[in-house]
């Protein structure tokens, strides 16, 4: 028999706050099927208005009634996977019903006996507050709770199919209990921005042909309290701190590793238990808000790590929601990693591509993200990833691409950038997988940037060589601009390169320390006149000594030392000469946009290259000396006639360098060098990068 549809609360504001308040006056209401026993109105907005009415005083449990936010049309988006908006329905939503402000809960749950709201308002009572099922295969259960409003903890019950209890937190909860807490907590994500200048203009500073620097950071070690160092600034005790100090550096974005509730801090954050809420252990969803407000304000965009591609098998979590494999593959192949013990999502089926799809857009659409870096993108794309012979299945056409993981890529990239075209998506992605970067459209996965990968553990290799063993390995830091233009590439060090063991970047250099802090400086140096975008891990832009950390705070008190300091004005300069060359971004992913002058001097392990520009006028030639010898008398080919002028040494004393310098103006001579019919004599001072810029 068909049923009519329960009137939806489409007239609602998204995410007002308000309070729980009974009203004098009772909405009017709509009549539905008899099959229903329920009268159900379209509410009214609840607003902060009701304030001056009486609160209501119950000592009974609120009885639930029938009530939805769906229309038939959502349910038909949903089971097709293409609602993108789904945290607006399922979860939990504070609303006006019949005159009185009450909490709306809903969950996907088909496979489910019954579904009945615990939590503090029933005395965690497993019947007294069911949900009711819908009657349209969507397996959605739904219910509101009158005098039931935001900062109420609660769960669900679910009787699975098979007779287990289960008590499960909210998956599209917008705040959790702190950890090792695990329930669920009514919220909102109601906030007056005040960036509206920034998102405005984010086009500016988020395009792919602008600079792109990326200061990554894990939240929780960036800095503690000194007096308590067990203790974690909050969001906006960072605000005060953070903001200013990426600023002052000079990056263009910042990247926070997940800041999603996880139940497991040592996981870093990419054990994602609670994928609609900011970590509680720093505060709550608004005092997020707040500080992304504040890189907004500085001129700062925010990068937030995403991770689609697993979660953790936590009994309160997503893992067998409703007694079977929901939200993750049943089969075992593809459905659990074996790495990091965790459970692969369902790419294949609809509502759980709705769910992460919907999930990206959230960040995006309420946080103000300014773009999401995807984490391990690599084992979503290949079905025998991590597994050896026989732990996995071909595809249908006998490759090992999981086609399903690929085609949700694809989708949730067209869904990003077609809400938010002023974004970029951003693959931790370490294989040859062909057109990571590349457009849809034009057979690609139809991301903005891809990690190069290959660049990073190159580059690290070569820099590990002592300096008189280089020219051995010249291959390996060239090798980078044979396939630079492929993709979009982006240059990482990040945090996983100075981890378990690894050591910090600065460990990795050889030599004594002064020549260990003069290959930190030639490294960086190497990489911001690297064509690619540019991102560091937290610490690494003071030379830390020690390995990271999560459970303690960077080791700021080095920046007391001049070599450290050195590190650091390094870092800034370099980043200052980013953003202010147009040759060093403009064509970052062009090959106009590079041309070596000599890249195959192996015997003294030199570097020479042109960074160019839109306008030839921006040329920037650079020169790396690989090794500590001093070279006096270096002739190099310029591409122009004209004054040639030193605008960077990682030499310089005010770097902690030796000081051998480029002083003055070096006039072009007609003297044919490096397949240039100009060409200038300078001089290389040790394990370093020099730059030089025409003078207009």
């Amino acid at each position: 028999m068909a049923k009519k549809n329960i009137i939806p609360a489409t007239d609602l504001p998204a995410d007002k706050p308000v309070s729980v308040k009974k009203t004098a006056q009772a909405t009017k209401t709509a009549k539905v099927s008899a099959d229903l026993s329920a009268e159900t109105s379209t509410p009214k907005k609840a607003t902060a208005k009701k304030a001056a009415t009486k609160t209501v005083e119950t000592n009974a449990a609120p009885m639930p009634e029938v009530y939805s936010r769906f229309t038939d049309f959502d349910i038909a988006l949903f089971k097709s996977g293409k609602h993108y908006k789904l945290y607006e329905k399922l979860g939990s939503h504070v609303v006006e019903f019949k005159g009185v402000v009450g909490t709306y809960f809903a969950v996907w749950a088909p496979n489910a006996q019954t579904v009945s709201v615990i939590a503090n308002f029933n005395g965690w009572n497993k019947t007294s507050t069911p949900l009711f099922p819908r009657w349209d295969g969507s397996g959605i259960w739904e219910c509101f709770v009158p005098n039931v409003g935001v900062g109420e903890t609660y769960k669900y019950y679910i009787k699975s199919s098979t007779g287990e209890d289960l008590e499960k937190a909210d998956p599209f909860a917008l705040r959790w209990e702190v950890p090792p807490s695990t329930a669920s907590i009514v919220a909102d994500t109601y906030y007056e921005w005040k960036d509206q200048d920034w998102m405005a203009t984010r086009l500016d500073h988020n395009g792919i042909n602008k600079p792109y620097s990326v200061y990554e950071v894990h939240f929780g070690s960036w800095a503690r309290n000194v007096e308590s160092p067990d203790e974690f600034y909050t969001y906006t005790q960072m605000a005060e701190r953070l903001v200013p100090y990426v600023k002052e550096m000079g990056f263009t974005h910042v990247e926070l590793m997940p800041i999603m509730e996880h139940p497991y801090y040592p996981s870093w954050g990419y054990q994602i238990s609670g994928f609609f809420a900011a970590a509680s252990r720093y505060g709550t969803p608004q005092e997020l808000m707040f500080l992304i407000e504040e890189f907004h304000k500085a001129g700062i965009g925010v990068i937030l790590d995403w991770v689609p591609s697993h979660f953790p098998g936590d009994a309160h979590a997503l893992y067998k929601f409703d007694g079977t494999h929901l939200y993750e593959h049943a089969d075992v192949r593809k459905g659990f990693h074996p790495d990091w013990k965790s459970y692969i999502f369902n790419y294949g089926r609809n509502e759980v591509r709705a769910f992460l799809i919907s999930n990206a857009l959230f960040w995006l659409d309420r946080y103000h993200a300014d773009g999401l870096r995807v984490d391990a993108v690599a084992s979503m794309l290949y079905l025998d990833y991590s597994r050896n012979q026989g732990e996995w299945e071909p595809n249908q056409y006998g490759g090992n691409e999981n086609l399903e993981a690929i085609s949700f890529l694809k989708e949730f990239n067209e869904a990003v950038y077609s809400h938010f075209p002023d974004v970029q998506t951003i693959a931790e992605e370490s294989t040859s997988f062909t057109g990571v970067s590349r457009p849809v459209y034009a057979g690609g996965l139809g991301f903005g940037m891809k990690w190069m990968m290959g660049w990073m553990h190159d580059t690290i290799k070569y820099f590990s060589e002592d300096p008189i063993n280089r020219k051995y390995h010249h291959n390996i830091i060239t090798f980078s601009l044979i396939y630079a233009f492929t993709e979009n590439f982006m240059l990482p060090f990040s945090h996983d390169e100075v981890v378990y063991g690894k050591g910090s970047m600065l460990r990795k250099m050889p030599g004594d320390e002064w020549q260990q802090f003069a290959n930190l400086r030639l490294m960086y140096g190497y990489m911001f006149s690297h064509p690619g975008t540019k991102l560091l891990f937290m610490g690494a832009e003071f030379g830390q000594g020690d390995e990271w950390n999560f459970q303690h705070s960077l080791q700021w008190h080095l920046l007391q030392y001049p070599n450290h300091l050195g590190i650091q004005q390094t870092i800034k300069e370099l980043n200052k000469l980013y953003r202010s060359e147009p040759a060093l971004y403009e064509l970052g992913f062009e090959h106009t946009g590079f041309e070596w002058l000599d890249g195959g001097n192996a015997n003294d392990s030199v570097l020479v290259y042109l960074r160019k520009g839109k306008n030839p006028e921006d040329d920037i030639l650079v020169v790396l000396n690989m090794t500590p010898v001093v070279r006096n008398g270096q002739r190099t080919g310029v591409p122009t006639r004209g004054n040639w002028a030193q605008i960077f040494n990682s030499d310089d004393k005010k770097y902690w360098g030796s000081g051998v310098n480029n002083d003055g103006v070096f006039k072009s001579e007609p003297e044919p060098w490096h397949g240039k019919e100009q060409s200038i004599v300078i001089t290389l001072p040790p394990l370093s990068v020099v730059m030089f810029k025409r003078q207009r």
